[in-house]
């Protein structure tokens, strides 16, 4: 059974699969160039969708004597393309094809047949938000500080699952597009401002490339190497000073393998007791804790981070 991230993924897939068929089949009785952007918009979402699954199966992929650790982090090098391709494809496009429009407007054919297929869309993108939605809230629940709210926007810079993220965003941009794209087909067919249709197209691509350059923030710092959240980290602290042998731990260092796959290296000061022993204890207070961690490495010295 597939994870929960990639429950998002499929569900954003199904919906943006029948979305963008309505809004093509709209597009072509309309001659709406709101409807067509929207049609372009979400066959990029789809083809965004087809790469997050790509780099998600990539990422199980078991290790090997070329990738020891593993594959995890493909996922962060395909959710970097998904952010060009919305910024650039989709982004790009849809602004030209909005400035065309604006140059040489013309009325909007079966304009109510555009508003219903948008309507319909807005049902489908709304239902694939509305699972990553929930698929947020859980994550969040798991990994919350008491007394503390986490928003959407704190949850898109500390998630390490950008699967996750990026399906959030790309539906919650569809949304706004939607009614960016009703807003110009309604000004354009009933209020007599033919460019409406236009300068929604080209708002429709501004809405894509911030959303894009938000994915790429965001995959950035996953891409460079990124400890994990806070609250895991205090939570690998806390596990590691509940024992005996935590006088001799004097440094904890944590890196995202993937959304699923931590390393964490831990700093041993010289001491007395079997090291291999302690480094056994270690270890296994520190994988009850986190499931998601893969690898415990161990070394000896001053710590370089102040373990506290």
């Amino acid at each position: 059974m597939a994870d929960g991230s990639s429950r998002v993924v499929y569900a954003a897939l199904a919906g943006n699969v029948l979305v963008a068929a309505s809004k093509y089949f709209a597009a072509t009785l309309s001659g709406s160039s709101a409807m067509l952007t929207e049609a372009i918009h979400s066959t990029a979402d789809c083809t965004n969708q087809l790469l997050l699954l790509i780099g998600v199966r990539r990422g199980k992929l078991p290790a090997d004597p070329s990738h020891q650790f593993g594959y995890g982090m493909e996922i962060y090098f395909w959710t970097f393309v998904v952010a060009v391709l919305v910024l650039l494809a989709g982004g790009a496009y849809s602004i030209y094809r909005g400035v065309s429009e604006l140059a040489a407007p013309h009325a909007i054919d079966a304009p109510k047949l555009s508003l219903a297929v948008l309507l319909l869309s807005a049902v489908f993108e709304g239902a694939s938000f509305r699972v990553g939605y929930k698929q947020y809230k859980k994550v969040v629940a798991a990994h919350r500080v008491p007394g503390q709210s986490v928003s959407l926007i704190q949850f898109i810079k500390l998630s390490k699952d950008p699967s996750l993220y990026e399906s959030l965003l790309e539906d919650g941009a569809a949304i706004v597009g939607l009614a960016v794209a009703a807003a110009g087909i309604l000004g354009s067919a009933y209020l007599g401002l033919l460019r409406a249709d236009g300068a929604a197209s080209v708002l429709i691509g501004l809405i894509l490339i911030t959303n894009g350059f938000a994915i790429l923030v965001a995959t950035r710092s996953l891409v460079a190497g990124e400890a994990v959240a806070p609250q895991v980290l205090r939570d690998l602290r806390s596990a590691v000073k509940g024992h005996p042998w935590s006088d001799r731990v004097s440094d904890l260092s944590t890196l995202h393998l993937g959304p699923s796959c931590i390393l964490v290296a831990v700093t041993l000061l010289p001491g007395t007791g079997n090291d291999e022993e302690v480094g056994q204890e270690i270890e296994r207070a520190l994988k009850t804790t986190d499931p998601r961690i893969l690898e415990v490495l161990f070394r000896f010295g001053a710590p370089s981070i102040p373990f506290g």
